[in-house]
């Protein structure tokens, strides 16, 4: 089995994240902006596909050049072993990007990298045109100050597509980042969980997920499955180690939202996650929170004032709700949003702040950290349960 220069693709600010994530799957990592090196084999590509809960893809990285000209572009795609590969029918689209570099145009890059791999096939097969009726291997070739890098998407459709948000919503969350919100907590299975402003349940549900151990890619499929250079067999042990991983937990996890509207595409987001009664789905209003528990984590995202609300009715939630989540101060309360004066509307400052992107929207994770629950008469906390 061949030995790959792997790169997991990530949010900026989610790069620490996304390497611990593959460290704990046993591969050594080196992180750069928005991504994450490791190497390993066919199996690393099928487990990093099925266990990644905040990378957007996997890639195979193939070659890096320089290019200033299409020419040298045109050559050093060419030197690649495309013969050993792609198969003699494979489906290989290239999409492209170029930042600060003299090729600038880049449908022309595209271009150049497709005419280049063709070259390199006929030349060994013999042939000059090639029918694309097998599986996908979508080549991405990009530019950053010169530099050309070619890679293999592994993935697919991004990794954030779990397979269980199937309707839409209105501003919606990337379950990726979803996910980074919840392990950035620290929670786990034996503290309750509230988000009291669900809207589709994304944050709910990725917490459901990591308090079962289950790989986050279970429900879907990648298009390295599909191809004839990957033994099935490869994809099919990587689903069993992960069913074999997971952990039937009992989980005190609610998802909330005064609109019910939105609690019914929870309820059905719930249900495509096959997650069945594992999260309590309730009508409720966040500015009148009062959780059962004495201890616990509040992880939320709510309205910016962009889309779903205007600018003053969202200064108002952020008065209302820092009103009564500073009234709970053994819990610990993290909430996402792009709007610089929180703090200020909240009523308290951060113990923590952390910039993240949702989507091209800046924002910071505004985190309050309340205490430890009370240790056990034997010497234990909760976390060591």
């Amino acid at each position: 089995m061949r030995s790959w220069n792997l790169v997991a693709t990530c949010a900026f600010g989610l790069e620490s994240l996304t390497a611990r994530e593959l460290q704990n799957l046993g591969y050594e990592t080196k992180s750069e902006n928005g991504l994450v090196r490791f190497t390993g084999d066919d199996t690393a590509i099928a487990r990093a596909n099925l266990w990644l809960r905040t990378a957007e893809r996997v890639f195979v990285e193939l070659a890096s050049f320089e290019a200033r000209t299409f020419e040298e572009l045109f050559q050093g795609t060419t030197d690649i072993a495309w013969e050993n590969i792609l198969p003699k029918d494979a489906t290989f689209p290239v999409v492209g990007k170029s930042v600060k570099s003299t090729l600038h145009s880049v449908p022309a890059c595209q271009s150049i990298t497709k005419k280049a791999i063709v070259e390199r096939l006929s030349r060994f097969h013999h042939q000059q045109t090639f029918e694309e009726t097998g599986a996908t291997y979508k080549v991405e070739v990009s530019l950053l100050k010169d530099v050309a890098t070619i890679r293999l998407d592994t993935s697919g459709s991004g990794l954030h597509r779990r397979g269980y948000r199937l309707l839409n919503a209105t501003a919606p969350l990337r379950e990726t980042l979803a996910a980074a919100l919840v392990l950035l907590s620290r929670w786990d299975a034996h503290r309750p969980f509230i988000d009291p402003m669900c809207g589709s349940g994304t944050i709910a549900i990725e917490a459901a997920l990591y308090g079962l151990r289950r790989a986050p890619g279970l429900l879907r499929d990648f298009d390295a499955e599909f191809w004839p250079t990957i033994h099935a067999k490869v994809f099919d042990d990587a689903r069993m180690e992960a069913k074999d991983l997971a952990r039937d937990v009992p989980l005190n996890i609610i998802a909330s939202d005064i609109d019910n509207d939105v609690l019914e595409l929870t309820r059905r987001h719930i249900n495509f996650a096959e997650l069945g009664d594992t999260i309590t789905v309730r009508r409720a209003d966040a500015r009148k929170l009062e959780p059962e528990d004495e201890y616990g984590c509040i992880i939320s995202n709510p309205p910016y004032g962009e889309r779903l609300m205007s600018v003053e009715e969202t200064e108002r939630l952020y008065k209302e709700i820092g009103r009564r989540f500073r009234q709970l101060p053994t819990w610990s309360v993290f909430i996402l949003t792009s709007d610089p004066h929180f703090e200020r509307l909240y009523g308290a400052k951060a113990d923590k702040r952390r910039k993240l992107y949702n989507g091209r929207i800046e924002t910071q994770l505004y985190q309050y950290l309340g205490p430890l629950p009370p240790r056990h008469d034997k010497g234990k906390t909760l976390s060591d349960s």
